[in-house]
């Protein structure tokens, strides 16, 4: 017990309020090692089977070179595709936050401030355009 035995009780306290945070800290960013870790090896799984399946299609047959080029033609264009959405999706996100923020903007500040909005709007401007107009088409 001690001669203060009211102390040992407030000390554990005060130490409780530096460990939780460490504890904490240490956890997330272990998950995140091992989330990153993971994500990779599923990766390089993937990449190999790929790879090894693209082999037997070539070596099989005259005609399985043909299926494992037009295979990877496919995989490429899909790619591309995914790719484009992303910046379409990217731009019409912008366009949003941009007008949001411009009424958002005008109605707490003034309409001199509120133009600050239009920034990440041109931003979603400039990428809808680049999508339709400037990037080379998907065949």
């Amino acid at each position: 017990m001690g001669k203060n035995p009211g102390q040992e009780e407030e000390t554990m306290g005060d130490l409780s309020v530096f460990f939780v945070p460490i504890v904490l800290f240490i956890s997330m960013f272990t998950f995140l090692v091992f989330a990153v870790w993971f994500g990779t090896r599923q990766k390089e799984r993937v990449a190999f089977y790929k790879s090894e399946t693209l082999r037997r299609i070539s070596e099989s047959s005259g005609e399985g070179a043909k299926q494992a080029i037009d295979l990877l033609r496919e995989e490429e264009r899909l790619k591309r595709i995914k790719a484009r959405e992303g910046v379409k999706l990217g731009g019409l996100i912008n366009l949003g936050v941009g007008i949001a923020l411009v009424i958002f903007l005008w109605f707490l500040v003034g309409p001199n401030v509120a133009l600050c909005g239009l920034i990440p709007a041109l931003v979603g401007v400039a990428m809808l355009v680049y999508v339709y107009y400037l990037a080379a088409p998907v065949e």
